[in-house]
């Protein structure tokens, strides 16, 4: 099986495509969204090295329902709630790892840049860091939690709240699981939220496969992968298909009928294309495989709702997909 691993370089066939059905409104897209270079107007004044720190981490994506009377203006306050909550539940033994003694500091801050419209509310951040009693008071602290809750484009929702309640649909976290429950449970108790788990079905990590191909980038581009799980085996195996980004782009562009707008039968011819191309090579038919991870040049997405931003102009882009798969689920 090692021999479907690796890149498939062989320009692709484009000639007799078939064209499938248009993509509704129940599967989190509209029948037309703009493409991800179309990107919001915030993210042209965006700082790079402001949202450096986002880039090339893992982050497991959570939806959240709407914060009851949470407000900007008490941020250090939470911080301060936050940090006596930790210390309580560490009294218990629940909120640090076995066998570790940490001093934890809570941090609680606004991402006012973080924003695809006007209406959206500013992103926060929360950050816990610790430095071990055996230290030197001097010493720098380590960050070891951080989780974000954002809404990029989500007008959607917040016009449909009363006003009492702040909408952030999207939270993403990077760090222990022991964190995330505790800091979960807080906000859950102060603003009377409710957290879940979102998964990227194969179905969206194929728009964002097609999405991507067509974000043009500085710098020389990596291979295009996408990973598929292959059902019903005695032991899991995953097959790996790479395609040289040149070739990937060159397909989309012969595809995609209106520049900056994208339907769902060009993401079906697109993937059928890529399909066909790897059938003729290893004569395995992907369609009966599922599709688990994509990797781009702009960010790597895995069904499991894993996301590594990797291009801070198109941060804006991605997370407007997100926080609408968020809001979808939480509808």
């Amino acid at each position: 099986m090692e021999s479907v691993e690796g890149v498939a370089r062989t320009l692709l066939s484009f000639g007799r495509l078939s064209r499938g059905l248009p993509f509704g409104r129940a599967h989190g897209l509209s029948s037309r969204d703009p493409l991800l270079p179309l990107a919001p107007r915030s993210q042209e004044n965006a700082d790079p090295q402001r949202t450096a720190f986002l880039l090339r981490k893992q982050w497991t994506l959570y939806s959240v329902t709407p914060l009851y009377r949470f407000s900007n203006a008490h941020l250090r306050d939470y911080a301060r709630l936050l940090s006596a909550f930790i210390a309580a539940e560490k009294q218990k033994g629940l909120a640090v790892e076995v066998g570790v003694e940490l001093d934890i500091k809570v941090a609680v801050s606004s991402l006012p840049y973080l924003k695809g419209s006007d209406q959206d509310q500013a992103a926060i951040l929360v950050q816990l860091s610790s430095r071990s009693p055996a230290s030197p008071k001097n010493s720098e602290e380590k960050l070891i939690w951080s989780g974000w809750f954002c809404c990029v484009s989500g007008d959607d929702l917040s016009k449909n709240v009363p006003e009492d309640f702040t909408c952030l649909p999207l939270f993403l976290v990077n760090g222990a699981e022991c964190y995330t429950s505790i800091v979960g449970s807080w906000f859950q108790k102060t603003f009377d939220c409710s957290f879940r788990r979102l998964a990227i079905s194969p179905l969206i990590l194929s728009w964002m496969a097609a999405m991507w191909t067509g974000c043009k980038v500085d710098k020389t581009a990596s291979a295009m992968e996408l990973v598929f799980s292959v059902p019903c085996l005695p032991q899991p195996l995953d097959i790996s298909y790479a395609i040289h980004p040149e070739d990937a782009k060159a397909l989309w562009d012969t595809v995609q009928k209106t520049p900056g707008e994208i339907i769902q039968e060009e993401v079906d011819v697109f993937m059928d294309c890529l399909y066909s191309h790897f059938h003729r090579h290893f004569r395995i038919h992907l369609s009966a495989t599922k599709l688990v991870k994509v990797s781009t040049a702009i960010a790597s997405a895995h069904c499991d709702g894993i996301i590594k931003f990797l291009q801070s102009q198109y941060l804006t882009g991605v997370l407007m997909l997100l926080t609408e798969l968020a809001i979808s689920q939480i509808e």
